[in-house]
């Protein structure tokens, strides 16, 4: 017996609604995959390009005089890839210039370093301050650049959260992915100072 054209009708729009279903099953965990793979990409880049910024930074800081303003707030536009201070790196939510944090440090006598307890006057000072055993823990040793929320390269609290792009990676829950605890290395990076911008054609 011949099927009829209404059962041939029916059997196709079934065979349409299952092939729905299967693609649904297939597709939601591998847009997951996929959308997870783009965000650990993202993290990984935003490590890397951290250790990079601090890097940056740190080797324009050891030759650039610490009281230009001006100066600084480049090399912290510089160190970010950024046009415009408070501006932010490209690719990311998380990090800007205003997170690129540059300590000044001296060296102690038991050889431990710590933040100069009184900014010399000019690089030409610092380096009176270096010649002076009574002036040591104002004598600009080292410099010291990090990533932090903070204004210190000491306290690892002070770390920058990361930012999932997608909402799935953001919400908490019992049968969520919350990538929001994930957070980006202070990636500190410590150069020992060289003239600071000192120029010895102008006078002290």
């Amino acid at each position: 017996m011949k099927n009829s054209p209404l059962a041939n009708v029916t059997s196709k729009m079934l065979q349409r609604g299952v092939a729905a279903v299967e693609f649904a099953l297939v597709a939601i965990p591998f847009l997951l995959l996929l959308l997870g793979a783009m965000e650990f990409g993202r993290l990984l880049y935003l490590w890397n390009t951290a250790q990079e910024m601090t890097r940056n930074a740190a080797r324009q800081a050891v030759v650039t005089d610490f009281n230009d303003s001006t100066a600084i707030a480049a090399i912290k536009r510089s160190a970010a890839f950024a046009e415009t201070d408070g501006g932010f790196m490209p690719g990311s939510s998380e990090i800007s210039t205003a997170n690129v944090v540059i300590q000044y440090l001296y060296v102690k006598t038991n050889g431990d370093v710590a933040p100069v307890k009184k900014m010399p006057v000019s690089p030409a000072d610092n380096i009176a301050a270096c010649l002076d055993a009574t002036r040591l823990d104002e004598c600009i040793r080292f410099v010291e650049v990090c990533l932090s929320t903070g204004t210190t390269c000491d306290d690892k609290s002070k770390s920058i959260p990361f930012k999932p792009m997608i909402g799935l990676f953001s919400s908490s829950g019992t049968n969520s992915t919350d990538l929001t605890g994930l957070r980006i290395p202070l990636s500190t990076v410590r150069m020992p100072a060289e003239s600071l911008g000192f120029d010895p054609t102008l006078p002290e």
